[in-house]
């Protein structure tokens, strides 16, 4: 029975997820009914397990969220974010429109600035760059997936993403664990996702298909619907009904001045990450009022909060001009993490509950079982949650809830180095949790006016294919090189 429970709570969570619940109510529910069918108490476990891991996960990456969400809504106000995306086309031109649309994509979020926002800026930019260059328009969410949601997400090295965020505590790593390893995945990434879509984009030339209708108003009704909102908080770490307050600038700001605070977040996370931290005295992280933890436990969380605290003050500094409205715009910022940070604790929780019954050692000792050692059942194990919620930073928190400790034991008992674990994990993540339910597929067609019919087949050829393909390479070079 206890089992039986573990599979109807899950079931439950998705599917009404995917119809457009809340996860915070779903998620306490789902648990409880997990608990009834394993005859455990319901209230010691939604307050002593749900609650506290829960705030657990709040305790640790709220800063993160937070900081993040306030970061990319200074961008996108000041403008900044519109100067990159146009920067990038004005260079690449109208012959390499494709990666123009990647590459923007991949400097704004690799430089901390929320998906949400990245989506409801480059959007426009991509139609009027697809139409120019008579690209079909339903190869534009797969260009804008490549560039946002796969190696600026999990492989490239130092990327501020809540997903490559939370496996530091659990390993004792940095946002730059197995860098060269992180590079080989991101440009197996980037260079099968473009090769894709240059062979779509030639197939559709040979078949006369040209760009095709926009929908009008399609962009504006996405941002204001509900179903929409629900899905996208549990996949990112941003609310996009946000985006419609605080004041955008009536002119970009200068692309000097929008590239640099992107620079900072990738530099300062790097100083403080092999620099300053390693080299500061933190003993007093041991007393019983700091939790008695320690500055592997801390230093990456503290690294990419110390860097968008940094890009914050540099684009208030650089574009106080082009911000009219500053204190609305911070307080949007802030606003857009609350929602997107306890949907994920409440996976968490959830979580937790499945992972504290007995029936799930039935999982993790199948889990472990798997063939091909640590690296293959820690990628499993992540792909399999991360699918199932439809989020990535959700399916890798529980997953590293439930079975973090046993990959840190087995890790030190066959001498794999933690940074490969953190790494096979974030990538692991990033892969399954593309399918049709995830809230950032579902939000990204509906800002570009698109069906799962007109464009999915491509956002699964450079979203999960080209994913797998790396962590694959990741987990091989892994295991015949180590980390590195």
């Amino acid at each position: 029975m206890g089992l039986l429970g573990l599979l109807v709570g899950l079931a439950l969570l998705v599917l009404f997820a995917f119809r457009g619940w809340s996860v915070l109510l779903l998620a306490p529910f789902a648990a409880l009914v997990a608990a009834l069918f394993g005859g455990e108490p319901l209230l010691a476990n939604l307050t002593q397990v749900f609650m506290v891991h829960a705030a657990g996960f709040l305790a640790q990456f709220f800063p993160i969220f937070l900081l993040g969400a306030v970061f990319g809504k200074l961008m996108d106000d000041s403008g900044a974010v519109t100067s990159v995306a146009a920067f990038m086309a004005e260079r690449l031109g109208e012959r390499r429109v494709i990666l123009a649309v990647v590459l923007a994509g991949a400097a704004v979020t690799y430089g901390g600035v929320s998906l949400f926002v990245a989506f409801f800026v480059i959007v426009p930019m991509a139609r009027s760059l697809f139409r120019a260059a008579s690209i079909p328009r339903r190869l534009i969410p797969a260009a804008i997936v490549l560039g946002t949601s796969t190696f600026t997400m999990s492989a490239l090295p130092g990327t501020p993403s809540i997903q490559n965020a939370i496996p530091m505590p659990f390993f004792g790593t940095t946002p730059f664990a197995a860098p060269g390893l992180g590079i080989i995945g991101s440009l197996i990434m980037l260079v099968t996702g473009l090769w894709w879509l240059h062979r779509a984009e030639a197939a559709a030339r040979r078949a006369g298909e040209g760009y095709g209708d926009d929908i009008e108003g399609a962009t504006e009704r996405a941002a204001a619907d509900e179903l929409v909102r629900e899905r996208a908080t549990t996949a990112r770490e941003f609310d996009p009904a946000e985006l419609q307050h605080g004041q955008r600038s009536e002119r970009p700001s200068p692309v000097w001045s929008a590239i640099a605070p992107l620079i900072v977040v990738v530099i300062v996370n790097l100083v403080m990450s092999l620099v300053v931290l390693p080299r500061l005295d933190v003993s007093y992280l041991a007393e019983q009022r700091f939790g008695e933890t320690t500055l592997a436990a801390v230093a990456g969380v503290w690294s990419v909060a110390v860097a968008l605290t940094a890009a914050i003050v540099t684009t208030i500094v650089l574009n106080r001009a082009r911000l009219p409205a500053l204190r609305r715009t911070m307080d949007a910022g802030a606003n857009a993490s609350v929602l997107p940070a306890f949907s994920v604790a409440s996976l968490v929780g959830f979580g937790a509950v499945v992972a504290s019954l007995p029936a799930f050692t039935i999982v993790r000792d199948w889990v472990l079982a798997i063939e091909g050692g640590p690296l293959v059942s820690l990628a499993v194990a992540t792909n399999i949650l991360a699918a199932l919620t439809g989020s990535a930073s959700g399916g890798l928190t529980i997953a590293l809830d439930a079975l973090g400790q046993t990959y840190v034991e087995l890790a030190a008992r066959t001498g794999i180095a933690p940074a490969l674990m953190h790494r096979v994990a974030v990538i692991g993540s990033g892969t399954l949790d593309i399918l049709p339910h995830n809230g950032a597929v579902v939000s990204l067609l509906a800002i570009c006016g698109l069906t799962h019919r007109d464009s999915y087949f491509d956002i699964v050829m450079v979203g999960i294919a080209t994913s797998l393909l790396a962590l694959v390479a990741v987990i091989a070079l892994g295991s015949a090189l180590g980390s590195f």
